[in-house]
């Protein structure tokens, strides 16, 4: 086994980190790019919570590293404190509280003094919530409600237009809960995000540019015929995986002119398994009922054209972000968490349970359907086919 020695990150490498991660880089791919794992830089970013600490800038009138080491010359030199002062431009109480402060004339290191001079100034400010415990209780017992931060800072505003003291930004609350060393709020609190994030994620944060979320030769959901948006013909489905506990899947088709759900068991979400049990699925059904499926943009569907192939079946992605693209999966989903509901373990699910589920969502009338039954005009489909 190779041990590699510990790398101490030097203020550039630190800059070159955040500079990637604000970029949108992944963690695993900076950690590459010291060859280190990415727990390594984990830690170096999670010390703020993701959020970028200021530059430490020197005040314009504070003594520079050669002006120190000018001071340390001429006390080797045994020049008096005035010559020192006059040389340098400064005042002769200037050099003398520096020498000072930093072990007398007799100790005085340039190096030493400039990294203590640095130290001294690291005083981090208490943040309002920190100096406001009656404000910071409010939103603690907000944040416990489920409010979003942004929710919080905007009902404070709205209560408290005319007093500053009893109003907060939602900027404020991220940071406060992002960054633990300000005490503000109990890192337990982080757990209300909808999120549930412990550092902030970068805004241009992707999985674009590694090699993920990318499926070659998708065709999008715009190029869908017409008479495929208005469900007039059957024979054109939707589907996407639901996902349960411990990395549970199973997944859901729906018939667009119907609304017929099928439900179908996975053992897990590699490509093969998904795309083998769609496959299996369509060869259930006849030819003209299954034209195309109309799939949420998952790595899973990745190897959409071996499905195409073997099926003969056209599949086109949503767009990223857009569920509302395959509304009557969507909708049918939320029907489904009647009987599965979230946080299920899904494996425990026979294919025979599901398919005892999907027959009483099938036997259900629909509004939609002027409360026809999604199997009775599935099987008025079937009938016309045969």
């Amino acid at each position: 086994m190779v041990y590699r020695t510990r790398l101490k990150y030097t203020d550039s490498m630190k800059s070159f980190i955040w500079d990637r991660y604000g970029q949108g880089d992944s963690i695993w791919s900076i950690a590459r790019s010291f060859d280190r794992s990415s727990s390594s830089i984990h830690r170096q970013i999670a010390q703020t919570g993701g959020i970028r600490p200021p530059d430490r800038k020197r005040r314009q009138h504070a003594l520079s590293l050669a002006e120190r080491e000018e001071i340390s010359r001429g006390l080797v030199a045994h020049l008096s404190l005035r010559t020192i002062a006059s040389q340098l431009g400064r005042s002769p109480s200037t050099v003398s509280r520096e020498i000072a402060r930093n072990g007398g004339s007799t100790c005085y290191r340039a190096a030493l003094a400039e990294q203590s001079a640095w130290d001294r100034a690291l005083r981090p400010k208490d943040c309002k919530l920190v100096l406001n415990r009656p404000l910071s209780r409010r939103v603690e017992a907000k944040l416990v409600r489920k409010w979003s931060p942004q929710q919080i800072a905007g009902w404070l505003k709205r209560e408290n237009p005319d007093d500053e003291n009893k109003r907060v930004s939602h900027e404020t609350i991220y940071r406060s809960l992002f960054i633990q060393a300000r005490g503000a709020l109990k890192k337990e609190l982080q757990e209300t995000l909808r999120s549930r994030r412990s550092i902030r994620r970068a805004k241009n944060s992707s999985l674009k540019g590694i090699g993920l979320g990318k499926i070659p030769n998708a065709v999008s959901i715009r190029e869908r015929p017409a008479s495929v948006e208005d469900r007039a013909v059957p024979g054109h489905w939707e589907g996407v995986l639901i996902e349960g506990s411990k990395k549970t899947f199973i997944a859901t088709l729906v018939e667009r002119h119907s609304r017929y759900v099928m439900l179908v068991k996975l053992k897990d979400k590699k490509l093969d398994t998904v795309v083998s049990a769609l496959i299996k699925q369509a060869h259930k059904l006849p030819e003209e009922l299954y034209k195309s499926l109309t799939w949420d943009r998952g790595s899973e569907i990745t190897n959409h054209q071996r499905f195409t192939l073997e099926t003969n079946i056209k599949v086109y992605l949503c767009d990223p972000q857009c569920p509302w693209q395959r509304g009557s999966n969507e909708n049918t989903n939320r029907l489904l968490r009647q009987y599965l509901p979230k946080g299920t373990d899904l494996s425990i699910y026979t294919q025979t349970q599901l398919n005892k589920i999907a027959r009483e969502l099938n036997e259900r009338p629909r509004k939609t359907l002027e409360y026809e039954t999604p199997a009775a005009r599935f099987n008025a489909c079937v009938a016309l086919t045969g």
